[in-house]
């Protein structure tokens, strides 16, 4: 226990000094991050944080060998690349197709330690097997969710925030269960990202950064299938909530509007809530923390009382499209204020 309370000190100091010096020297690293018509911020900022947080988790993992973690190796060697394309892409804008197939390459290496979603669970009293469909279907899920936590990364405080909640919960279900690679690397993890939450809340001093975002998504999406031994894979789409709802939700409107599915813009979930609240970030992202900490409760309710699956997909959609509905009506009354109300009016007009 004492050396587990020390290796988590040594997590924050580190994470905390390296990532003062990248602050400092931000501007001759080239990890810096200039507005653009998408930005919610206005002025030049330090990012990159995220090579604070893997090289604080990195080094006390070397200090405090832990061999659970290390036994996952080809898993580690994965996460790692992944976070050198998010590095590279911090320094110099990286191409969307770079990042992906780096993220397939780690895929493969976790494959090769076990780490691979072969089922979707028992359904309808039928176990969906993918058998050879399993890689590929991993890949989809790594790539998504990580695509998701990295656009989620659009205010001080939110990606992060939403990380230590998903990580908390795997963090307990490791813990039930006694295994010891989920337990170590999300308790590593959350006390990096607090240190790192120290300078990033509103109004932020640096950015996370795609070193940080793309990391943590590929991060969570391990510790998700890992635990996929004890849990029921439903169960996911309640514990990482938020970050997967917007994902489907901002692409289903894309594609209604005819627009690319993966084309960028400002109408995810934490852009409406903004405006919602007038600009005000710090409410913007505790109700986004609140909403998905309340979803990760059902999804530990779930764990515990071993619904039938059928019964908690259709849970899931019944709240995908209620979500959608509401955030659909406010995207209309925020982006296109004038034909909302010209409709409300003709609808007044026809009903007398």
């Amino acid at each position: 226990m004492m050396l587990l309370s020390a290796k988590l000190i040594i997590i924050f100091i580190l994470t905390f000094i390296f990532i003062k010096l990248i602050i400092r020297y931000a501007p001759r690293l080239g990890l810096i991050d200039i507005p653009n018509h998408r930005s919610i911020h206005t002025t030049i900022t330090p990012r990159g944080a995220g090579v604070g947080m893997i090289f604080g988790v990195i080094f006390s993992e070397l200090l405090f060998y832990n061999s659970e973690t290390f036994s996952h190796f080809w898993t580690l060697i994965g996460i790692f690349i992944v976070f050198i394309v998010g590095v590279l892409d911090d320094h110099h804008d990286t191409a969307p197709k770079t990042k992906f197939m780096v993220i397939f390459i780690a895929v493969l290496l976790f494959y090769m330690d076990g780490i691979v979603i072969d089922s979707l669970g028992t359904i309808v009293n039928y176990e969906i097997k993918l058998g050879w469909l399993a890689l590929p279907f991993t890949m989809f899920a790594v790539a998504g969710f990580t695509n998701a936590l990295n656009l989620s990364d659009g205010l001080d405080g939110l990606a992060g925030s939403l990380s230590i909640i998903i990580l908390s919960v795997l963090l307990y279900i490791g813990y039930l269960n006694h295994d010891m690679f989920i337990v170590s690397l999300s308790l590593s993890f959350i006390v990096a990202i607090l240190a790192f939450l120290w300078f990033n809340w509103n109004p932020a001093q640096i950015f996370m950064g795609d070193s940080g975002s793309l990391t943590l998504g590929v991060v969570i999406s391990v510790l998700s299938i890992k635990a996929l031994d004890y849990i029921p894979p439903t169960a996911i789409l309640f514990i990482a909530a938020i970050p997967i709802m917007d994902t489907i939700i901002v692409m289903i409107r894309r594609k209604r509007n005819g627009k690319s599915m993966f084309s960028p813009d400002k109408t995810h979930f934490h852009h409406l809530v903004l405006k919602f609240f007038n600009g005000n970030v710090k409410k913007t992202v505790i109700l986004l923390v609140l909403t998905q900490i309340f979803y990760s409760i059902i999804g530990l309710n779930i764990i515990e009382n071993d619904y039938k699956q059928r019964y908690i997909l259709m849970m899931f959609f019944l709240t995908l499209t209620i979500s959608y509905i509401l955030l659909n009506g406010i995207y209309e009354r925020q982006t296109k204020p004038f034909n909302y109300y010209r409709k409300k009016q003709q609808k007044k007009g026809r009903n007398k």
